[in-house]
């Protein structure tokens, strides 16, 4: 039985930055513990390198798949049913739509490091969410997916 591959799928991975953000955290605790001798300036080298290497890890590590009629966004699994036409966005209308035109009630998968993004109503009568807003690299090959899965 081959399973095949879903018709979309990205992981918004944390930018190379955030890394050296991480180094960065590690050597501070390690000048932090400094005054204790070399073996806990060693010891807080490693373990602020891996805790905030691991918290920016976790954080980028959001997948974003079109499968088996759902548009899933990390925990998040919305049917395709309750979609509407979707709507790519440039860098501006991005920044637009996770700031000052956002809505409290909208649910929103954002990344500040991804200037572009996804917009797409929600327009299942019983929720209450207006639309689902996704930080993507690619957003017109999402939409084309979205559009694509839900003609299948």
């Amino acid at each position: 039985m081959e399973l095949s591959a879903p018709p979309y799928e990205e992981r918004l991975t944390t930018p190379r930055s955030w890394w050296v953000v991480a180094v960065l955290a590690g050597v501070s605790m390690a000048l932090i513990l400094l005054p204790l001798g070399t073996l806990p300036m060693l010891g807080g080298l490693v373990g602020g390198t891996a805790a905030v290497g691991l918290l920016a890890g976790s954080y980028g590590s959001v997948r974003i798949r079109v499968v088996a009629g759902s548009l899933v966004i990390g925990d998040a699994r919305i049917p395709l049913s309750a979609l509407g036409e979707p709507q790519p966005l440039d860098a501006e209308e991005a920044r637009a739509w996770r700031s000052h035109r956002a809505d409290p009630r909208a649910h929103m998968l954002l990344r500040s490091y991804i200037p572009t993004a996804l917009r797409v109503p929600v327009t299942d009568p019983e929720d209450p969410t207006p639309y689902v807003y996704v930080s993507t690299r690619d957003p017109e090959a999402l939409a084309k997916a979205l559009t694509a899965a839900r003609t299948v």
